[in-house]
């Protein structure tokens, strides 16, 4: 199912034994745009620290009743590394994190979840770590951070990031909405992060190698689209691009 990041943040999170807090917001990697940490506002819980929870953790995502299960006791949550609300998420913190856990590092293999394409739960399922192979570097990025980053087309720009949309099976990014209206007034559109030429983190803008004529053609988005196979394989078909669905 594809949902909205919108629509996750203020989910409230339930634990093994309770509730821990609601979802804030999602840090997710540059190279394969896929999530990788839930960030839960905790409120006088845990203070100080930020609560980080691996796609790994969760069980179910209820979106009409707005809640999230998780996999975890509090105290597991609560022994957990330590992440100061104040410094990025490090490479080593990530090793402890995953350490701590058991869980199979998604940055040591060439899929989206290192050695598998998908989140696998099962420990018998799990291969053995090959310690040798060379592991690809991470940037961890913030949605709440990326959200209003401009979109420069090849002759100007087009409009900016209004929201993301995920798949829960995977927790990969599968298209950016970009709100046109500072260009073309009223219309918003849907771009795989695939399409993105670069990203300049430091201007804050995204890159795409199409003239804003291409993508004022694409099939419109509104916020009560629904985002059917037919509706992704037109929007395909428009870029002359194949699906993820294939690709994967």
């Amino acid at each position: 199912m594809l949902i909205k990041t919108k629509t996750l943040a203020g989910c409230t999170l339930h634990s093994l034994d309770g509730e821990i807090g609601k979802v804030e917001e999602f840090f997710f990697d540059d190279k394969h745009w896929t999530i990788r940490y839930l960030v839960a506002n905790t409120g006088n819980w845990l203070t100080g620290r930020q609560v980080l929870i691996s796609p790994y953790a969760l069980k179910v995502v209820n979106k009409e009743e707005q809640h999230i299960s998780v996999n975890l006791t509090k105290k597991q949550i609560e022994e957990s590394p330590s992440l100061d609300t104040d410094k990025p998420v490090s490479r080593q913190f990530e090793v402890n994190y995953y350490g701590y856990y058991g869980w199979p590092i998604y940055w040591g293999g060439s899929y989206m979840w290192g050695n598998y394409p998908s989140i696998v739960r099962d420990p018998k399922q799990w291969k053995i770590a090959d310690r040798e192979k060379k592991t690809w570097d991470l940037n961890l990025r913030s949605t709440h951070e990326v959200t209003g980053y401009h979109l420069q087309a090849k002759d100007g720009e087009i409009g900016h990031i209004e929201d993301f949309i995920i798949d829960e099976e995977k927790w990969a990014i599968r298209y950016l909405i970009i709100d046109t209206q500072n260009w073309w007034p009223g219309k918003k559109v849907l771009l795989s992060p695939k399409w993105i030429h670069r990203v300049s983190w430091d201007e804050s803008k995204a890159f795409i190698d199409l003239p804003r004529e291409t993508i004022k053609q694409s099939p419109e988005y509104t916020d009560g689209s629904l985002l059917s196979r037919n509706f992704e394989t037109e929007l395909h078909h428009h870029y002359n691009c194949q699906g993820y669905w294939t690709e994967e």
